[in-house]
């Protein structure tokens, strides 16, 4: 008889930084994301990590009735009770479904690499690297609790020589939104002297830029030796303009491949899984960038079951070979024993237990939920010109 699924359990948790950083929205405080458990008739359970927390509301309504007696190691079947056609959701525009079956088809591979007792990059073809990169991150970001304060130039060089001295960071990405372009630049001229020539920088403004600011900042900051800048502009028809004027290269979020390839830019794509629909769909998006000479790299402020998918996907695929993009420095907590991963000369090493290799922290696990049910999910959406409106969230 085949294994079969008996119960999914979802639980928001809340997960703070030591100090908010400045984004495009405002302050950013923290990770609100649903964890995910799925049980099964023959005892394995499989662990998941939803984006963000409300798509955990999508399991428990919609996914989660729909998978209860079925076969776990059948992802085809599994995602078919689940996900509408891509003709509906390509239609309507609502791809909720996709985006919270992704959360639990992770866990859906955890339980099939604990049934054969292999870690997940074997099921995937073995690793081809098994330690792997992650950038460090900088932001201008307000003092609290005696972490952050760095809110000029010389802070946020400061705070990268710490890096580098500390743990020896050599890759370094961020932040450098304030709404001043001049800032920017000057900071990014400073972080390569202090830093010198072998040090990779990238940047990110969150779409920040209008075409005409962004093709100032960037002819200005080209002599740097930019590494990559994501989502200078608002949109890929700009990225492509902005092409014309800068050799420096871009990535996004936003998983439009078609579109990429047509207009010739971004050049790199940086996703979480589940918001592409799960690891299987992840495996073959990342084989048709692979195809279109489009890159790929791992997505930043998930926890630590969703970067454990990172470390195995990575570990196994040759065609990324970039630095993913990594909170971890900031994150005061995790819901994995022994998180959050963090890493060391850049680089962090693939877990070689079963499955996804990492196992619930019951007590870290009943502390987030009850952040998250004390005080609701984090808030990132402030307004940057009213800082009094950040809500500031206590860190336990």
């Amino acid at each position: 008889m085949p294994m079969k699924i008996t119960d999914i359990r979802v639980t928001h948790v809340n997960v703070p930084f030591d100090a908010p950083f400045w984004w495009t929205a405002g302050l950013y405080g923290g990770a609100s994301k649903s964890i995910v458990e799925v049980e099964t008739d023959e005892g394995l359970v499989g662990l998941g990590e939803a984006p963000w927390w409300h798509f955990g509301e999508v399991i428990k309504a919609e996914i989660a009735p729909a998978l209860i007696g079925a076969d776990p190691l059948d992802l085809a079947d599994c995602e078919a009770r689940c996900v509408p056609p891509w003709q509906i959701t390509a239609n309507t525009g609502e791809n909720a479904a996709s985006v919270a079956f992704g959360a639990v088809e992770l866990a859906l591979w955890d339980i099939r690499g604990k049934a054969f007792g292999l870690p997940l990059y074997k099921l995937l073809g073995g690793a081809v690297r098994k330690d792997i990169p992650f950038s460090e991150y900088f932001a201008f970001r307000p003092q609290q609790d005696g972490a952050g304060g760095e809110m000029s130039p010389e802070a946020i060089v400061d705070y990268c020589l710490r890096m580098r001295a500390e743990h020896g960071s050599s890759i370094f990405e961020g932040k450098l939104i304030l709404g001043d372009p001049e800032l920017e630049i000057r900071t990014v001229r400073m972080l390569r002297e202090a830093l010198g020539a072998g040090v990779q920088l990238k940047l990110d403004s969150n779409m920040q830029w209008s075409l005409t600011t962004a093709r100032w900042v960037l002819r200005e900051i080209e002599p740097f030796n930019i590494r990559n800048y994501e989502d200078p502009v608002a949109s890929f028809e700009e990225m492509a303009a902005l092409r014309q004027h800068s050799r420096i290269p871009f990535s996004t979020h936003v998983p439009d491949l078609r579109r990429a390839v047509a207009l010739g830019a971004p050049d790199t794509f940086v996703c979480n899984f589940a918001a592409l629909g799960g690891l299987s769909r992840t495996l073959k998006f990342i084989a048709a960038c692979e195809a279109m000479g489009k890159g790929f790299w791992c997505y930043s402020n998930d926890l630590g079951i969703m970067t454990a998918a990172y470390l195995h996907v990575v570990a196994a695929t040759p065609w990324i070979t970039e630095a993913s993009q990594s909170l971890f420095r900031w994150q005061v907590g995790d819901v994995i024993e022994d998180g959050p991963f963090r890493q060391q000369n850049d680089t962090v090493r693939v877990p070689e237990g079963p499955g996804l290799g990492v196992a619930l922290d019951d007590g870290a696990m009943k502390r987030w939920a009850a952040h998250f049910a004390e005080n609701g999910p984090m808030n990132h959406f402030t307004d940057p010109a009213s800082p009094g409106r950040y809500r500031r969230l206590p860190l336990n």
